[in-house]
């Protein structure tokens, strides 16, 4: 049996921030708040998309690289003290991820753990919250059509709050804003899109849907990945980025696996404040050899898109890329390793990985990538 969900609204093109006011008069917001984080606003990019409002919006610019419970809080005090009827996420995933956390709290009680699918909380989450136009500013983690929200609660566990309600009204999609996006954050970004094309696809619920686009999405984002690192100012390699990342994510509905069952838990250490994207890209080899006996022919189906084999291929990417040399030197301790290699068995993508991994599993995985 398969059971099979699509989506939301997506609107894709090169320019369409400049309808974000008309989008929100759609949905009948009059007073947005834009959650944003303060390295957009330094870029001048929160600037220019003001500039297309007759009435400036509120703007939350304090989202931290992991989003907290803290923080979502802080902006959802804001959106009521301002008298806001609609949120825009504006950024990463990281900004959208916050976004859709305040949007729920604009119809629900916190806290945030009760709504978390570890704790069963899609069941308390229901449609009676505010309009959301989500708006990303780099091509990787997809959340503009994701149905999660990841967030550090208060007890500092990075979990995800998943509901079908928990998707943007409006996916609003403009590889310009990505134009000026640094080299590494292309590279870190560009592999988190990659490593749900690769998750999704190895998956192993029926969903042939979520195997196409997972697969299109691959043959796009990996030759594209490369062209915008050459060049930021590709227009059809940051088309093609964008592209690959919302396909990774509208794929990944079908449900993720190992790599992200340990990024979450792996993200959540404080003192190291870990890019989400730097991560998958570090453990996706070790991950691709651990489930090569679970997935038969579609090793060799991704093989034949990458050129080689999975695994060698992705740790030679990372090398030309820039990615750190493995955890070790991303502060990552062994006394850390432990903890998190207990921390994933709980975490909402250890169930649909392909093949089930244990505690000791999940400790080698993290040791073959230090």
């Amino acid at each position: 049996m398969a059971t099979i969900n699509y989506l939301t609204r997506i609107e894709f093109d090169e320019g369409s921030i400049a309808r974000l006011p008309a989008l929100l008069a759609e949905l009948g917001v009059k007073r947005p708040l834009i959650a944003t984080d303060k390295g957009l606003v330094s870029t001048g990019l929160v600037g220019r998309v003001l500039t297309f409002f007759a009435e400036p919006p509120v703007v939350f610019d304090g989202t931290p690289a992991n989003p907290t419970e803290e923080a979502v809080e802080a902006a959802h005090a804001l959106y009521v003290s301002a008298g806001c009827d609609g949120i825009v996420g504006l950024g990463g995933g990281s900004s959208l991820d916050l976004a859709k956390a305040v949007r729920l709290l604009s119809g629900h009680e916190g806290p945030l753990a009760q709504y978390t699918a570890v704790e069963g909380g899609a069941a308390r989450i229901h449609g009676r919250i505010c309009p959301m136009i989500a708006v990303p500013t780099t091509s990787g983690t997809g959340s503009e059509v994701g149905r999660a929200a990841v967030i550090i609660t208060a007890e500092g566990r990075k979990l995800g709050i998943l509901s079908g309600h928990m998707l943007p009204s409006i996916a609003l999609c403009d590889p310009e804003l990505t134009y000026g996006l640094p080299p590494f954050l292309t590279a870190a970004t560009g592999m988190d899109a990659l490593s749900h094309c690769l998750e999704t696809y190895m998956g192993p619920s029926v969903n042939p849907p979520a195997d196409a686009i997972a697969l299109d999405g691959l043959k796009r984002g990996f030759p594209a990945l490369k062209a915008a690192l050459k060049n930021g100012e590709d227009r059809d390699a940051r088309w093609n980025m964008m592209m690959a990342a919302l396909e990774g994510a509208m794929a990944f509905q079908k449900g993720l696996g190992a790599v992200h069952a340990l990024t979450h838990p792996l993200g959540a250490i404080r003192e190291l404040n870990l890019h989400h994207g730097t991560l998958n890209a570090v453990l996706m080899p070790a991950v691709l050899r651990f489930n090569r006996s679970a997935i038969g022919g579609k090793w060799d189906v991704m093989a034949d898109i990458l050129g080689g084999e999975p695994d060698q291929v992705i740790e030679t990417l990372n090398r030309e890329i820039g990615m750190p040399s493995g955890l070790t030197a991303m502060g990552v301790t062994e006394a850390m390793m432990e903890k998190v290699s207990g921390e994933a068995l709980k975490d909402h993508c250890h169930a649909t990985n392909p093949r089930l991994a244990t505690r000791e599993d999940y400790l080698e995985i993290l040791h073959q990538s230090r």
